[in-house]
């Protein structure tokens, strides 16, 4: 290859998205908002340093902008950039005959990888193409870096990795396309296919992975976003009230418990846990009541009291929520109860009252059927009590743990209404899934605003 081809590819260096500068007479050092409270010192501050990051932070820019840009020698300059490098505070953008190519990004500190002998590469089982702004960004939950595409040229060549042999070669020369497959695979986008088979990798779905890894803190943010509760949606959604709109179906008043009584007489808390167990059998000689579906939705999901925030309502129910936003709601469908006809009603936790949504039917069926075989019931379930969520009162304030929270709220309330059934003698079994779809159809909802994210059966208790 000759001089000139190889003068073709050349780099350019910025900060990464998110970092701040902080410094004074003794220190410099660099923070950025995610990981949280990450930081890391680069010694006494001179001119020198000053100078460096100030110009990468207005963009990218050449090692050789960068030398010019202070009186350091390029010993010295090498020595501060392989540093930030090294603590993953640069992005670096390759180029090629001087368009992009693509931009590596860390998302943690950096750390090469030991050399791997170009060949028998595969893309990561774990990494994602999607669209960021008008670019592909290519990312895993186990890669120190992402990779930004600026060029289709290089979404050719990674698919040459994953697709079969023989197809056309990327338009690059083998110089560049070597050095686009090593940042590939020093951020661990791309692997040997025989790196892929450990035991304990082999457990994860990739789905469940990208969820735990961007519920939890530090592992989202890559471009300067936040994490937790950040309000990141004020400038364009408004949650909705706490309440939502009833539905038009006929009402029915619910039985109130006495409360002081139930204090009075309840079964001990450490015989309730002790004695709660997943019933998935119902006794239809003698199904659950009206009055006892009123009382556990009553001591279980009942709205208590409400305030309001910033402009934003937060109730308080029995069971604990993330930031007051109580964003489930209970649609209960019933088959067998006594005192109440079949069909499928919403808990109005505001009033304490059930609304029908939907009589008997095709779509009513099919969620009691989904239930039955998900617990492998022998027979139907007397009441189905599906649990939705009503995302933008929880979504717009949790910013990338949104939905992780919404699932731990699911199970605090499973638990609150195990209890509840236990100490009332009902038979109660929580379930790990069923038919979302089936849901959506029945209500009419918005699948993105509002869908089933738990299910619970509850049902008369068989004697023996």
């Amino acid at each position: 290859m000759s001089a000139a081809s190889k003068a073709d590819r050349d780099e350019r260096l910025s900060l990464r998205p998110g970092v701040y500068l902080a410094a004074d007479d003794e220190q410099l050092r660099l923070f950025r908002r995610q990981p949280w409270h990450q930081s890391e010192s680069f010694g006494a501050p001179n001119a020198t340093k000053r100078a460096v990051l100030s110009r990468l932070a207005e963009g990218p820019c050449a090692a050789t902008e960068l030398l010019a840009a202070t009186t350091a020698e390029a010993r010295e300059l090498c020595a501060f950039l392989d540093a930030l490098r090294a603590g993953g505070w640069l992005v670096t953008t390759v180029r090629w005959r001087g368009r992009d190519l693509y931009s590596m990004q860390p998302v943690g500190t950096w750390s090469d990888r030991p050399d791997t002998p170009l060949r028998d590469l595969t893309l990561s089982r774990f990494a994602v193409l999607r669209r960021e702004g008008d670019e592909i960004v290519v990312e895993s939950p186990l890669a120190s870096a992402r990779m930004l595409v600026h060029d289709a040229t290089v979404m050719t060549l990674i698919a040459e990795l994953v697709l079969a042999a023989g197809k056309a070669p990327t338009p690059l020369p083998e110089r560049v396309t070597d050095a686009v497959l090593r940042d590939l695979v020093s951020a661990g986008l791309v692997m040997p296919r025989s790196t892929e088979t450990a035991p304990d990798l082999r457990l994860w779905n990739p789905h469940d992975l990208w969820f735990h890894a961007r519920s939890r803190m530090g592992n989202g943010g890559y471009s300067g976003a936040g994490f937790g509760r950040t309000n990141w949606a004020k400038p364009f959604f408004e949650p909705p009230p706490a309440r939502r709109e009833p539905f038009p179906g006929q009402a029915v008043e619910l039985h109130r418990p006495d409360l002081k009584a139930l204090r009075r007489s309840d079964r001990p808390l450490t015989a309730v846990v002790e004695d709660r167990r997943s019933i998935r059998a119902h006794d239809d000689e003698s199904p659950v009541t009206v009055e006892q579906l009123g009382e556990l939705l009553y001591r279980s999901a009942r709205e208590r009291t409400r305030m309001t925030r910033d402009g934003v309502e937060h109730p308080s129910r029995p069971y604990p929520c993330g930031g007051g936003a109580y964003e489930l709601e209970l649609y209960p469908v019933v088959r067998r109860a006594c005192g109440l006809e079949a069909g499928m009603y919403h808990y109005d936790s505001h009033e304490h009252k059930l609304r029908l949504v939907r009589e008997p039917g095709p779509e009513v069926g099919r969620l009691i059927r989904a239930a039955a075989s998900s617990a492998m019931m022998p027979a139907l379930p007397q009441v189905l009590i599906v649990v939705a969520a009503r995302f933008g009162r929880l979504m717009p304030t949790y910013e990338e743990l949104g939905y992780s929270l919404v699932l731990k709220h699911v199970g605090v309330l499973y638990q609150t209404m195990y209890l509840v059934a236990t100490s009332m003698g009902l038979a109660a079994c929580a379930l790990g899934a069923s038919d979302a779809m089936a849901f959506t159809e029945a209500t009419g909802l918005d699948y993105t605003a509002e869908s089933s994210v738990g299910e619970f059966l509850l049902g008369g208790r068989p004697s023996g």
